[in-house]
């Protein structure tokens, strides 16, 4: 990986790695593995409010009546199931 960086921006660089006790290299890398957890987790939580979460649990708590899914499974256990297909190998293909 190559990065661009402006004038000023290596002499802050390496005065922080050199704060840290690390070469220039370990620290960029640790600070990008870090931003780049942290830019994870941002993007794939949702955060909400604590009531809002209880209510969203006690939602799906309660079972309502559900009339479609109870005629589908009704018509699944009629319906005929497809049998698999049985592989035929003729005695010429086998070597």
């Amino acid at each position: 990986m190559e990065a661009r960086v402006s004038p000023d921006e290596p002499v802050r660089i390496e005065r922080a790695a050199s704060a840290a006790g690390e070469s220039v290299s370990a620290f960029l890398v640790g600070a990008a593995v870090r931003l780049s957890g942290e830019v994870i987790a941002e993007a794939t939580t949702t955060t909400v409010p604590a009531d809002y979460f209880d209510e969203l649990l006690a939602a799906l708590d309660v079972a309502g009546p559900a009339p479609q899914l109870t005629e589908a499974a009704k018509r699944g256990n009629r319906t005929p199931r497809i049998a698999p297909r049985k592989l035929r190998v003729s005695k010429a293909e086998i070597p």
